[in-house]
């Protein structure tokens, strides 16, 4: 009975071995993933209804990610991308950029609708 036991016991500490290495695995692939969020909608032209526009922050646990703006007006949508390294861009960011950016690093994930 004590060797059922302690074989018991052998197999529990391998499986906890096992599941220490995967959630090692787990939390160090998981920083790479988009974790924070900020969304601003708004209008860029009176001509047009509603805020269709958008600037859109997606970063990892290192600030590292990208800015996806889109702008909506009645000629047509074009769709715009910055890389993002340490919370930071090489381009210039527009107001709109700037305050998703803004809500994604400040950990506020989520959406911001601004009025027209």
């Amino acid at each position: 009975m004590l060797e059922r036991h302690l074989e018991h016991v052998h197999q529990l500490s391998r499986a906890v071995d096992t599941l220490d290495a995967r959630t090692a695995t787990l939390e160090r692939d998981g920083r790479f993933a988009f974790q924070k969020i900020g969304l601003v909608r708004y209008n860029p032209f009176e001509e047009t209804g509603g805020n269709q526009s958008f600037a859109l922050a997606l970063l990892d646990a290192n600030d590292d990610g990208v800015v996806v703006s889109s702008l909506h007006a009645r000629a047509g949508t074009r769709i715009y991308a910055k890389s993002l390294h340490a919370g930071r861009s090489d381009a210039a960011l527009s107001e709109e950029e700037s305050e998703a950016l803004r809500l994604a690093t400040d950990g506020r994930s989520g959406a911001e609708r601004r009025p027209t």
